[in-house]
């Protein structure tokens, strides 16, 4: 299975900009799943709620989800994408993955970080796994990656890979766990962050770039700069992610104590 990762520099407000960017970044390669960054089409820095109303669409019929279908069906590939959902009064900063036959699901982001709490209401999503042709695919938004068992969850739910579109700002921080959660799950992790600054309400945002895919051994398949939009392709061997094995004694899912873990 080949998956892919697109690292853009969203103008914020710019939707129909935002999508023909990645359009034309996901044209330069193949990939059987492709992953993009969290809220790629809007921008991430929102100054009240009214704007991210304004912004906000409802899954699966609002424009941004029916726009990643179309580019599914002309790739005849899976996509993961980061975006603002609207549900009735409440917002979320959700994830939605659509295939070649239409949307799929979406999954809500469970662990909000700094001011997204004044905007979108937590997740109310299971963490969802679903089977893209060969691969059971698991997925995280951004800030989701601290907590190991949301990972953790998506491993006993039988994830291969673990999609993660984000938007980074703090240093190396998410790429490093990122890497931790697919050696301790013995999982693919490919992380989609962007690149660039938003300064809209006093707080400047750098966001930290260098997406990347992740082996279960924590070997960096891919990875992409620092600054600048790009877009990296791996070749993954998915018996890889299904063999939790360490040694002839040691398996990182077998070897699990519930039972001391209650607190």
């Amino acid at each position: 299975m080949r998956i892919g990762i697109v690292q853009t520099s969203p103008a914020f407000g710019d939707t129909e900009g935002n999508l023909e960017r990645v359009r034309a970044l996901i044209r330069l390669t193949k990939a059987d799943l492709w992953v993009l960054p969290e809220l790629f089409a809007t921008g991430y820095q929102f100054a009240s709620r009214e704007e991210v109303v304004s912004f906000a669409q409802p899954v699966p019929g609002g424009r941004t989800t029916q726009a990643l279908v179309d580019l599914a069906q002309e790739l005849d590939s899976t996509l993961v994408a980061g975006l603002a959902e609207r549900a009735g009064e409440r917002l979320y900063n959700s994830a939605v993955l659509v295939g070649p036959s239409g949307f799929v699901t979406c999954y809500r982001k469970a662990h909000l970080f700094f001011e997204e709490k004044r905007w979108f209401s937590a997740g109310d999503t299971p963490f969802p796994v679903v089977r893209v042709g060969p691969a059971n695919v698991g997925i995280l938004v951004c800030f989701d990656h601290l907590f190991p068992e949301a990972a953790r969850t998506l491993a006993l739910r039988g994830a291969d890979v673990i999609a993660h579109p984000a938007n980074l700002v703090i240093p190396e921080i998410g790429q490093l766990t990122m890497r931790v959660r697919a050696i301790e799950n013995g999982v693919f992790t490919a992380t989609a962050n962007r690149v660039g600054i938003e300064a809209r309400t006093g707080e400047t945002l750098r966001f930290t770039g260098r997406s990347q895919i992740v082996s279960p051994r924590g070997e960096v398949l891919a990875r992409s700069p620092i600054e600048g939009e790009d877009v990296r392709a791996a070749e993954i061997d998915l018996e890889a992610a299904r063999d939790k094995s360490l040694n002839p004694y040691n398996d990182r899912l077998a070897d699990r104590r519930p039972e001391l873990y209650a607190l």
